[in-house]
């Protein structure tokens, strides 16, 4: 019976089955078929081992190497019997010069390679999709908020460009740490490559270009775990830019403001009890994962400092962390494209928010323009603030206390008050730098 909620209720299929057992166990076999691959080319192992080793690696049975560490308690020497059953003539070259951390974290090199490809296919996604929602609503003026408070006036399609230029960064960030990341090594028990004699150089050259990873440069007996701290600070960073993103699509779609609404299907139920419910709830399950992706932060940090060339305290805790990290990144990536493509705009409520204030989110507007004609900045920063706590105060437009100032209607006219107390007209280069962003991205990461 499954008893953590990611074997039943969150993650992708195809993020899950590279963490399964029955996978990490293949990649162990791969490695194993790599060294003898590299071992034969130099001599060391006699002509057709590599062969007859690479057919063990595709038809032994992940399940039987399970069975002898049931037996001897050992995972790694496990594998290399199991492989060797099915290896009659050349078995006993299995293994030859490795300690075991030269099998393992090279697998977990595998792994990680093969799920950055997945998160990278995702986050261009998200960065695809919401750089047409910008394109869409570069135009679509909106009221700006900052400390929960109505401000000037921005732009949906502004608001969408921030996001894609954050995920921007994190596909350029991607790039620079999978060099760093999906690694292996051939160094021996503490680094020297002493067993592999003098092509311990060579071999792990050879058997990184047959598995296709990045080798490290030097190592103890295993390799160092800065990489996957940042690996793993790398996806804390992705699920904090989702935890921002719905955090505010929640805050849109509170009844109040009401301008953003999650998809919401026909049949869907909202509350148990109250049934006009509308929630926010898969916005709330991205903040809620992210959470725990970043949980995994400390325990990857304290990977970090091993004993001497190296002791066992991590392994048992990235056993943890690592399907964890990714697979629950992988599944907040992929709920935030699905709920941002059926993401629904309520223009009505944007326009009634937009114009709530009746002209005082328009006040700084007025002040500029007043700098302009004459009035100093600080005169008319002073001026603009309290004919705006008087409009609040006592419930009037902008528009009528500043007809009554004589400062003001000295230097503008009653209809130019009208047009600068207009938000659809104070967006600045708002659509400019949504184009302009549209363009770069999509260049460098979606061509």
């Amino acid at each position: 019976m499954s008893i953590r909620p990611m074997e039943f209720r969150y993650g992708t299929r195809e993020m899950k089955a590279i963490w399964e057992e029955d996978f990490r166990l293949r990649c162990l076999f791969r490695v194993e078929a790599a060294l003898a691959q590299a071992e034969e080319e130099l001599g060391m192992i006699p002509p057709g081992a590599a062969e007859e080793i690479a057919r063990a690696a595709e038809v032994t049975r992940p399940q039987r190497a399970k069975e002898i560490e049931d037996e001897i308690g050992h995972d790694m020497m496990a594998t290399v019997l199991a492989l060797a059953e099915e290896s009659p003539r050349f078995g006993e070259w299995i293994h030859l010069g490795a300690t075991s951390n030269d099998i393992l974290d090279t697998a977990t090199g595998l792994q990680i390679k093969a799920s950055l490809e997945i998160l990278e296919e995702k986050l261009k996604k998200m960065l695809a999709l919401l750089l047409d929602l910008a394109m869409q609503n570069r135009n679509l003026v909106c009221a700006g908020r900052t400390h929960g408070q109505i401000a000037v006036p921005t732009t949906y399609g502004l608001r969408f460009a921030i996001w894609a230029s954050e995920v921007g960064r994190h596909i350029q960030r991607l790039e620079e740490l999978r060099p760093r990341a999906a690694v292996g090594k051939m160094s021996g028990a503490v680094g020297t490559q002493a067993a592999y004699g003098r092509f311990g150089m060579e071999i792990q050259e050879r058997v990184m270009s047959h598995l296709e990873l990045f080798e490290v440069d030097v190592s103890n007996q295993v390799v160092q775990r800065d990489r996957h701290a940042e690996m793993v600070c790398w996806m804390a960073l992705v699920a904090s830019t989702l935890d921002k993103i719905f955090i505010e699509m929640r805050t849109l779609q509170r009844t109040e403001i009401a301008e953003v609404e999650e998809g919401f299907g026909k049949k869907q139920v909202g509350s148990s009890t109250m049934p006009h419910k509308r929630n926010p709830i898969k916005s709330e399950q991205i903040c809620g994962l992210a959470r725990v992706v970043r949980a995994q932060l400390i325990p990857a940090f304290e990977n970090i400092p091993l004993w001497d060339e190296r002791d066992l305290t991590n392994s048992s805790c990235e056993r943890v962390v690592f399907p964890e990290a990714f697979i629950f990144t992988d599944h907040i990536l992929a709920l935030a494209v699905r709920t941002l493509s059926n993401m629904r705009l309520r223009p009505d409520n944007i326009e009634r928010n937009l114009m709530l204030l009746h002209g005082l989110n328009m006040a700084e507007n007025v002040m500029v323009e007043l700098a302009k004609k004459g009035v100093g900045r600080q005169q008319a920063h002073e001026i603009m603030r309290q004919s705006s706590m008087t409009a609040f105060e006592e419930k009037k437009d902008l528009k009528d206390v500043l007809l009554e100032n004589e400062t003001v209607r000295s230097f503008l006219k009653p209809e130019e008050i009208s047009a600068l107390l207009d938000p659809h007209q104070y967006i600045g280069t708002a659509v400019l730098q949504v184009e302009r962003l549209n363009e770069k991205l999509k260049k460098l990461y979606l061509a």
